[in-house]
């Protein structure tokens, strides 16, 4: 990057995370820390939503995503506006009333310490491997264009985040969402605008689309009902109901974001706006990478786009050996872009039998680009043992290698700013479960507000280490947008399942729902080791076998159900 690139980074950066620390400097306590006092309005519930969800990985994993794979992976949004009408007439009302920190101190009232501890262990497991996701993901980024080795990229990306939720809480995480979401909405329109601009000057903006269209990628509905399909209509609207459902209404991280409304009307209308919004971000962020793939079919594209593995190869005793294969992937290229060309000429003139014979010729040339990546590939993993998957690079690539300097910049800085917004709510969710669900009801019943601040703080160092140590596998994973998803899908239908029997089955107590959960989390981790199905099935899978296994088990071992828990508020005294 150049010096005004750095210049732009490092000052939106160090302003984002400046305000956030002061718009939270006045003394804090436990609600403060973990809720932000309950104070904040709808709009500012609704951009903390979408900037705990839209981390790094959406920015830099969905372009790749489209590029490789079209825009049907947004259908997998299409339950969302749904679960957040459920989410507004059950679950919000029920948490504001009980005037809780977490969801799952709900769960002990209703049913019993061990449930309650069981749903946030199932919870901080997900969440924490989750977040380590999200902590590769800038370091993915740093590590690409700098060179630095990523176990010290990792360290770094989850320290910084680590300082200012430890410094300034629930409140300094909600006002740099703020000026996140500003600054990565102004930077996603930007590039898509500036990849429009290095088309040729003969293709438009609709051309581009008309020609990604007819080579697969704008695939945004599929009605085709396949339960081995991961995405179209069916797995989004009833998977993605449950995933979404779950996520929002279970996962701490969510929870607690929503919770930060200063009324229940708040928090609604900030679920509401935040189920309008998302679809149309996803979409346009894929869009983003389909323009790109459109871009690439007038432009030689790289053969292998992760620059810094293949700069290490160019080291080794197979550097003849890939120039070789990048020589006639040049020379692939180079036929290919006429026969694009009459492909969009075609199009235009709606020559039909023009656009299946070009769509022909353009598919055998995929299949040879395919194979030489194939061979590279294979290079790249006897040379150094590189990750052979780069659909998480396409994109930073494309930044890198044509965006103009300044915007460099820009576009780097909205994505390490996405990651901040999810890992620090990661961060703390983590720290308020950990705290409020064992620290508090377990270990230390009577302390005082300034102890449990305290204990949060600590909370959220410890969740920072174990996050950051989970970051240094990620790469084995592949996509980090399906890989985060499917990490959650094997256990978000089994915390949704226990919260279904809490409101709707009155009469099936803890210690059925308890064994029914764990039988039915062993169940869902078999279906996704045996492949049984397209893993956003596994929630409906996991809520269904919850209830299932726990209304069988209470008619079999009866136990009588307890009355709801009557709110546990702490003392809310300043810290001194």
């Amino acid at each position: 990057m150049s010096y005004l690139d750095w210049i732009v980074l490092s000052l939106t950066l160090i302003f984002v995370v400046s305000y956030g620390m002061y718009r939270s400097r006045e003394k804090q306590t436990m609600n403060s820390f973990l809720l932000a006092g309950q104070s904040l309005p709808w709009y500012h519930v609704t951009l903390s939503l979408m900037a705990t969800q839209a981390s790094a990985i959406t920015f830099l994993s969905a372009p790749g995503q489209a590029y490789t794979d079209g825009m049907r992976f947004v259908q997998f949004y299409f339950g969302l506006p749904l679960a957040m009408v459920v989410l507004c007439i059950t679950f919000v009302p029920k948490f504001h009333k009980l005037k809780i920190f977490t969801a799952y101190e709900f769960l002990e009232g209703r049913f019993d310490l061990k449930t309650r501890a069981l749903t946030s262990f199932l919870f901080l497991l997900q969440r924490g491997l989750s977040t380590g996701l999200s902590i590769y993901a800038p370091s993915l980024i740093l590590s690409a264009i700098l060179g630095w080795d990523i176990t010290w990229t990792n360290i770094i990306s989850g320290s910084i985040v680590m300082i200012y939720t430890i410094t300034g809480g629930s409140r300094a995480v909600s006002h740099t969402h703020m000026q996140q979401m500003a600054i990565i909405t102004i930077g996603m329109v930007v590039a898509g605008i500036m990849v429009v601009k290095f088309l040729p000057e003969n293709i438009s903006f609709t051309d581009a689309l008309q020609v990604a269209g007819k080579m697969g990628k704008t695939n945004v509905i599929d009605f085709t009902f396949n339960l081995n399909n991961r995405y179209n209509v069916w797995s989004g609207l009833i998977g993605g109901f449950f995933l979404q459902l779950s996520y929002f209404g279970t996962d701490q991280s969510q929870v607690g974001r929503f919770l930060t409304g200063s009324s229940e009307g708040q928090s609604k209308l900030g679920l509401a706006m935040n189920g309008l919004l998302k679809i149309p971000m996803q979409f346009l962020i894929l869009l983003v990478g389909v323009l790109v793939f459109a871009f690439y079919q007038f432009t030689t594209p790289p053969l292998f786009f992760n620059q810094t593995a293949v700069d290490k190869i160019k080291k080794t005793e197979y550097a003849t050996q890939y120039q070789q294969l990048e020589n006639k992937h040049k020379i692939i290229q180079a036929g290919k872009r006429q026969h694009v060309m009459d492909l969009s000429e075609a199009v235009k003139k709606d020559d039909q039998t023009g656009i299946e014979k070009s769509r022909l010729v353009l598919g055998n040339i995929e299949t040879e680009v395919k194979e030489v990546r194939k061979e590279a590939e294979t290079l790249l993993s006897k040379a150094n043992g590189e990750d052979t998957n780069d659909v998480n690079y396409i994109f930073l690539r494309f930044v890198t290698d044509y965006l103009p300097v300044g915007m460099v910049g820009l576009l780097i800085a909205v994505i390490l700013l996405a990651s901040m917004g999810s890992v620090a709510s990661a961060y703390n969710s983590l720290a308020s479960c950990s705290v409020v669900d064992i620290y508090k009801r377990i270990y230390r019943k009577d302390g005082d507000t300034e102890n449990y601040v305290t204990a949060s703080r600590w909370a959220t160092f410890f969740w920072g280490i174990f996050c950051i140590a989970v970051a240094q596998y990620a790469s084995r994973l592949g996509s980090m947008i399906e890989a985060v998803n499917i990490l959650g899908s094997l256990f978000y239908g089994v915390i949704l399942g226990i919260f279904l029997v809490a409101f709707y089955f009155k009469n099936i107590g803890g210690r059925a729902v308890f064994w029914g959960s764990i039988i039915g989390e062993i169940f869902v981790i078999i279906c996704y080791v045996i492949d049984l199905t397209a893993f956003l099935w596994l929630n409906l899978i996991g809520c269904v076998l919850v209830i299932s296994f726990a209304w069988l088990l209470e008619k079999i071992w009866p136990e009588a159900p307890k009355k709801a828990m009557v709110a546990d508020i702490s003392t809310d005294l300043p810290v001194t």
